[in-house]
């Protein structure tokens, strides 16, 4: 096991980032790149190319690296994912990386594999462990839901701690280039429970118009999702959302966020007000 005693010191190095176009993978980029740390862009259009089919061109992505950050696309509860992340971990093994961040997912025992894959690799790590992400709504899948003023989404009312992205992209961070974070699970929440009637009103409140929560059955729900053309993953990864991490599992407020930061996480209300102020959320003719 680690310990804070062993912990490398970070601060200096090759810092790579896997899944730098992604949600999180821009922004804890754009924090690393303005904070002056050398950084290595891992993504299928970077040079040297990362794509996590192509195991061939890991090694010169791997060169020189001292820390990364490890995004799994689509999802660590995809099968084979512990293969990949197996590999993947191995190889930082064999170029002498420092340190490893993983983004994992809240609820997800597959993703929990993966995690012990990382723990037991004998590199510093830390684990951040996420679910539902407040920029589903502004630039994931349903922000033309949200456009149209209906958010069509499976029946489920169970409440979810939605976390900003940007509040994981700061502890991935802090966990890539700060000491004292070695060993280390934060599993990461917003301050409040909100049902996805709730996210509705509270969508309403930002944008000064009427957006409504409209529940439909799971089926058609996924069904309608393929049948819009969605890649054969996401039809997968959104069915499996619902389905399984919605049934109530992570219905529970962590203090991931505090414990990283030392600070509260941001509330889904000052998100809204914030992406409803760029207009991503107008009403198209």
């Amino acid at each position: 096991m680690n310990s804070h005693s062993q912990e490398h010191e970070p601060g200096c190095g090759l810092i790579l980032v896997l899944g730098a176009t992604g949600k999180t993978g821009r922004r804890i980029a754009a924090i690393l790149e303005a904070n002056g740390h050398e950084l290595r862009l891992g993504s299928r259009s970077a040079t040297p190319s990362f794509d996590w089919n192509n195991e061939a061109g890991w090694d010169e992505c791997l060169a020189g690296v001292e820390a990364a950050y490890i995004n799994y696309a689509p999802d660590l509860a995809m099968p084979g994912a512990t293969d990949s992340i197996q590999a993947f971990v191995d190889a930082a093994n064999r170029h002498g990386v420092k340190r490893l961040v993983l983004l994992s997912g809240r609820g997800e025992k597959e993703a929990q594999a993966c995690e012990r894959i990382v723990q037991d690799s004998g590199i510093d790590w830390t684990v951040v462990r996420a679910s539902w992400f407040n920029q589903n709504f502004s630039e994931g899948a349903f922000v033309e839901m949200v456009q149209s003023g209906q958010i069509t989404l499976p029946d489920v009312d169970t409440p979810e701690p939605f976390v900003d992205v940007d509040d994981i992209a700061e502890v991935a961070v802090a966990a890539l280039t700060e000491p004292g974070h070695a060993g280390e699970v934060y599993e990461v929440t917003g301050p409040r429970m909100l049902t996805l009637a709730d996210v509705a009103a509270e969508l309403s409140n930002a944008t000064g118009r009427k957006i409504e929560y409209v529940p439909v059955p799971h089926d058609a729900f996924v069904a309608g999702v393929a049948e819009s053309g969605a890649p054969k993953d996401v039809v997968w990864m959104l069915d499996y959302l619902f389905a399984t991490v919605l049934d109530g599992r992570n219905a529970y407020l962590t203090d991931g966020i505090q414990r990283a930061l030392r600070r509260e996480p941001k509330d889904f209300a000052d998100y809204a007000r914030e992406i409803a102020a760029t207009g991503v959320w107008r009403a198209v003719a």
